[in-house]
C-alpha cells in the first residue's frame, strides 16, 4: 500500500511538474515571439524612414508652395523616430501615414512629378512598406493578446507571476488618425 501511495505521489509530481514546464515554456515563447514581432516592426519602419527624406527631396522642386505638408511629413517622420513603445509609436505612425496620404493626393496635381520615374518608385516603395508594417503589426497585436490571454488565464497566471510577466502593450493608432485626411489643392 506505501508502495501505491509512493507510485502515485511520484506520477503526481511528474504530472505538475510537466505541466509547469510546458506553460513555462510556451509563455517564454510567446513573450519572445512578441519581442520578435516588434523588432519586425522597427526594421520596416527604419526602413521606410530612411526612404521619406529621398521622397521629400523628388517633390520639393515640383511642390515647392505646398512647403506644409512637406513639412508635415518630415514632422511626423521626427515624431515616429523619438516615439518609443507601442502607445506612441502607434500614434506617430497615424500622424506620418496621415501626411503621406495628404502628399500622394497632392501629388496627383503635379503630373510632371506623378511621370518621374524616381517619385513613382519611391511611392510605390513607401506604399509596400506600409503595406508590410500593417501586416506586422497585426501580427504583433495577435501575438500581444495571445500572450496577455495567457499571462492572465488560470493556471498560466501562476506561473507568469512567479516569472513576473505583465500585460503587453497593443500597437493602436489615435482615434484623430483614423479620420480621412482633408486634401485641399492650391493654385501656383
Amino acid at each position: 500500500m506505501v508502495l501505491v501511495i509512493g507510485i502515485i505521489a511520484i506520477a503526481v509530481v511528474v504530472v505538475v511538474a510537466s505541466c509547469a514546464i510546458t506553460i513555462y515554456n510556451g509563455l517564454v515563447l510567446l513573450k519572445n515571439n512578441i519581442d520578435k514581432a516588434w523588432a519586425n516592426i522597427d526594421v520596416l519602419l527604419k526602413q521606410r524612414h530612411d526612404e521619406l527624406p529621398k521622397l521629400i527631396a523628388s517633390c520639393e522642386g515640383y511642390m515647392s508652395h505646398e512647403r506644409g505638408v512637406l513639412d508635415r511629413v518630415l514632422k511626423a517622420r521626427q515624431a515616429l523616430m523619438m516615439a518609443s513603445g507601442p502607445r506612441q509609436k502607434g500614434v506617430a505612425e497615424g500622424q506620418l501615414e496621415g501626411a503621406l496620404r495628404q502628399l500622394f493626393a497632392i501629388a496627383e496635381n503635379y503630373p510632371d512629378l506623378k511621370a518621374q520615374s524616381s517619385f513613382q518608385q519611391l511611392q510605390n516603395r513607401i506604399s509596400s512598406l506600409e503595406s508590410d508594417i500593417a501586416d506586422r503589426r497585426e501580427f504583433y497585436n495577435e501575438s500581444a493578446n495571445n500572450y496577455n490571454i495567457r499571462i492572465a488565464s488560470i493556471p498560466d497566471m501562476i506561473l507568469a507571476g512567479w516569472m513576473k510577466l505583465s500585460p503587453r502593450e497593443m500597437f493602436k493608432v489615435d482615434s484623430g488618425d483614423r479620420e480621412d485626411v482633408k486634401v485641399e489643392f492650391r493654385q501656383a
